[in-house]
């Protein structure tokens, strides 16, 4: 009888499947035509190559990415994340590397930057938001609960929060990097409302799409880093213009004057993420899990000190793999420069004593995250990602002089670490998720907790490779092309 209805079940949702997959198909061609209608008016230039490339765009990705796009927020990222691949395999051209010249791909790219910048605001915007808000209702009923006034108040106090350490920190710069391509702003208070009201927006946006994504920390400070990416395009690029009355300029030369705005927004991106992921759980702890009955295994403290534990041995041996790239690009010798007069064996300890630090934060934020070593990898890509744009950008600057150095030169003077940074945040993620494994192993075993920590561990099918692609990719590419 079990197996009857498990067949009848999957009958059942591969016949929706199909179903779905002609007029997803029409929705996204209809929708990726109007992107291209608007990328023409957007760039001044229109070919019907460009028409059908866009028309092509929206209806391979209903057939494709359509049943993926479960919500908004899923859609926007599977959008995002498929027109910058888009973008790297047509928008930046061949010829250079088909010709034997790969010295010519980064001037190439570069002058192709407002390519990028129409794929993911005129393409991969619409077509991803449009899809996704039909796959909300389609899938609505399999789908876990959305709280509209969840996400907005967890959302915008999450902004709020973000945009008053903003305020604080870069109120005696006169630097408000949410603003930036608004134009001059003589009153300092409009600037300081327009702030919150811009850093409101953006978290309470933030809750709207992505509720059913974030599932703890570490998660919600990739989707916030690729938000914040998002959102920089999405307004110093293009809304700011329009709304100070110039035409927006997607060169990459006026991006490369906008790089302290990108930074700002992937910090500002993380802060939201963060306190996000903390008021939204209070929230579901105070409001939702009200069952006494369903206990843990295990106290907090004692899940707490374990991740710590797990995340320092991760860090040490992450730092060690990581050293000798270190050592070669000359970063340990400075150790991103608290000391240029560091020996070799000084530096390595310091590096690996702030390497434990950093592991026992990924302990605490990326637990639970991944389910196979090929995904432990790719949070541990974003976690190393992540901590290049804190630290050797934002905070030991900020420690030494009292100034973050988000200028274009700065990041590309710090591009070697970038490498080191990465196997980083690889290796860490690596060797935390077996000691993970090694312990979960035991819990599977009793039945009473198995189906407890398995509901823990993020699924597959989650918008996180398109997040990974896009917040990864453009993460690390953006420092290259604009510098």
């Amino acid at each position: 009888m079990r197996n009857d209805t498990e067949a009848t079940s999957t009958r059942t949702f591969a016949l929706g499947v199909q179903n779905r997959i002609w007029p997803d198909s029409l929705l996204g061609l209809a929708t990726g035509f109007a992107g291209g209608l608007l990328e023409k008016t957007a760039l001044g230039s229109w070919t019907t190559r460009d028409l059908l490339l866009a028309s092509l765009f929206g209806l391979i990705f209903g057939l494709l990415f359509a049943k993926r796009a479960t919500s908004s927020g899923a859609g926007l990222i599977w959008g995002l994340g498929t027109a910058f691949f888009l973008w790297i395999t047509l928008g930046t051209g061949l010829a250079p590397l088909t010709s034997g010249s790969p010295g010519n791909m980064l001037r190439d790219a570069q002058l192709h930057f407002p390519k990028l910048v129409a794929y993911l605001v005129c393409l991969g915007t619409p077509v991803g938001l449009v899809l996704g808000i039909r796959g909300g209702f389609v899938s609505k009923e399999t789908q876990p609960a959305f709280s509209w006034g969840r996400a907005i108040v967890v959302g915008g106090f999450s902004g709020l929060l973000g945009g008053m350490i903003f305020v604080r920190w870069m109120s005696a710069g006169d630097f408000f990097p949410l603003l930036a391509g608004l134009g001059v702003i003589h009153s300092h208070d409009v600037t300081v409302a327009l702030h919150f009201g811009v850093a409101i927006l953006i978290g309470a946006s933030f809750g709207m799409l992505f509720q059913r994504d974030v599932r703890g920390y570490g998660s919600s400070m990739g989707w916030g880093l690729g938000y914040g990416i998002f959102c920089w395009f999405l307004g110093p690029l293009t809304l700011l213009p329009l709304f100070s009355g110039t035409r927006p300029d997607w060169s990459a030369d006026q991006g490369a004057q906008l790089f302290g705005s990108l930074v700002g927004h992937i910090l500002y991106g993380l802060i939201v993420g963060v306190a996000y992921a903390t008021v939204d759980r209070l929230w579901v702890r105070l409001f939702i899990q009200s069952d006494p009955l369903n206990r843990e295994p295990e106290g907090p403290g004692l899940r707490l000190i374990r991740s710590l534990r797990w995340g320092a041995f991760a860090g040490l041996v992450g730092g060690l793999i990581s050293s000798p790239i270190l050592f070669a690009t000359g970063v340990l010798s400075s150790v991103g420069g608290v000391d240029a007069h560091l020996s070799g064996f000084h530096g390595l300890v310091l590096h690996l004593f702030v390497s434990a630090l950093i592991g026992m934060s990924y302990g605490l934020l990326f637990r639970n995250e991944a389910s196979s070593l090929g995904l432990g990898v790719m949070w541990g890509w974003l976690f190393g990602l992540i901590w290049w744009y804190v630290g050797p950008m934002t905070l030991l600057p900020l420690l030494l002089t009292g100034e973050c150095d988000w200028r274009v030169s700065a990041a590309s003077a710090l591009l070697p670490s970038l490498s080191g940074h990465l196997i980083f945040g690889a290796i860490t993620a690596l060797v935390f998720l077996l000691l993970e494994r090694r312990y979960t192993r035991t819990l599977f075993s009793d039945p009473r907790t198995a189906a407890r920590e398995s509901r823990r561990v993020r699924p597959v099918g989650t918008p996180a490779p398109a997040l990974w692609l896009f917040a990864i990719g453009l993460g690390i590419l953006l420092p290259i092309l604009l510098g």
